[in-house]
């Protein structure tokens, strides 16, 4: 039977340079990525993704921890498990000269399949990408939203059953970035396959990931599915309530002392309200005969989870520069229940 587990990490942990000079950019990570699932890191330029993404694929050897991906040791079966995985990079590097299908076809033989295999498969690459119609146009005359089709066409042309996608949509239009979306959740949903996404953008994290992964300068600060952590953040957003203008005093006044009326005739601003806290506030003022025309809940989004987590880790000293940290600190926090995977955009580098 397949395992269900694509790739688990232990404490893994990456120094470069040594001594009092080195620099940790991984420090204790525990990744767990199940089969199907799309999973984000999520981190500022220098948390850390970069670095896992090559420890994950055997480029770089841990200083320390262990990592299991696709029942291989990166370390010891390298080649053996590049064979098996996909990795688009930021900027994937096409030769202009090239014609779509030529492209395909030499990287389908570099990747080992002979050329009327690799015929055959790039032809239906082109085709499921929505580029057979421009197979044999040279890429230097296509758009950057066909480019990018293009580079996720050739991390699948060997078939891999894991993929590594670093900023997949960066630069891209709306329509394209929506293509490539789409692409992703197919990959995942219907075709079974496993990916690593890493990305500064928190709204196509929150719209393509099952779980995220925070990183800050190597640490793991959070992790778990986006819902969860957004409920760990929502309780402390306010909630608003709109009620009869001439009841607003009677309202602020069932509402509790930290209610404030908001700016609008007939606001009420409720701070650290739950969803079922504001149900409840709701019946009381109803049933105490206070008009209520609309009630909304703290709405939370991914952006909201990243930059509160990653507040609090860098005002408790976690993700601090330099190496030391327990592994209480390194695992992070867990909503979702057990091991995770997870990732924003405020910039748009590297990490």
């Amino acid at each position: 039977m397949t395992s269900a587990v694509v790739v688990e990490t232990l404490a893994l942990t990456r120094d470069f340079g040594v001594g009092a000079g080195a620099l940790r950019a991984l420090d204790g990570v525990d990744l767990r990525v199940d089969r199907g699932e799309v999973v984000g890191l999520l981190g500022h330029n220098g948390a850390g993704k970069t670095t896992a993404v090559r420890l994950l694929n055997g480029v770089l050897r841990p200083t320390s921890g262990s990592a299991t991906v696709l029942g291989l040791d990166p370390v010891k079966d390298g080649p053996a498990l590049r064979a098996r995985t996909g990795v688009l990079t930021e900027t994937p590097a096409l030769d202009d000269r090239l014609a779509a299908n030529d492209t395909l076809i030499l990287f389908g033989q570099m990747y080992g399949l002979e050329r009327n295999a690799a015929t055959v498969r790039a032809a239906d690459l082109l085709e499921r990408f929505g580029l057979a119609d421009r197979a044999g146009d040279k890429v230097g005359g296509y758009s950057k939203g066909m480019r990018q089709r293009l580079a996720l066409a050739r991390t699948l042309l060997h078939d891999p059953e894991l993929l590594f996608l670093d900023e997949p949509t960066a630069g891209l239009d709306p329509v394209a970035a929506r293509e490539v979306h789409e692409r992703i959740t197919h990959l995942a949903t219907a075709e079974g396959r496993s990916v690593v996404l890493c990305t500064h953008d928190l709204p196509e994290a929150q719209r393509l990931c099952d779980r995220v992964v925070l990183l800050q300068r190597g640490r793991v600060v959070a992790q778990g599915r986006p819902a969860d952590l957004a409920r760990g953040v929502a309780s402390r957003r306010p909630a608003r309530i709109d009620v009869e203008p001439s009841q607003r005093e009677a309202a602020l006044a069932l509402a509790g002392p930290e209610a404030r009326a908001g700016s609008e005739a007939g606001e009420i601003v409720v701070p650290h309200a739950s969803r079922d806290a504001l149900a409840d506030l709701v019946r009381s003022l109803v049933t105490n005969g206070v008009r209520v025309f609309a009630a909304v809940p703290a709405e939370t989004t991914l952006e909201d989870v990243y930059f509160a987590l990653m507040g609090e880790a860098a005002a408790s000293g976690v993700g601090t520069a330099g190496g030391g940290g327990t592994a209480g600190d390194a695992r992070g926090r867990d909503t979702a229940g057990g091991a995770a995977g997870a990732g924003p955009r405020r910039d748009s580098g590297r990490a």
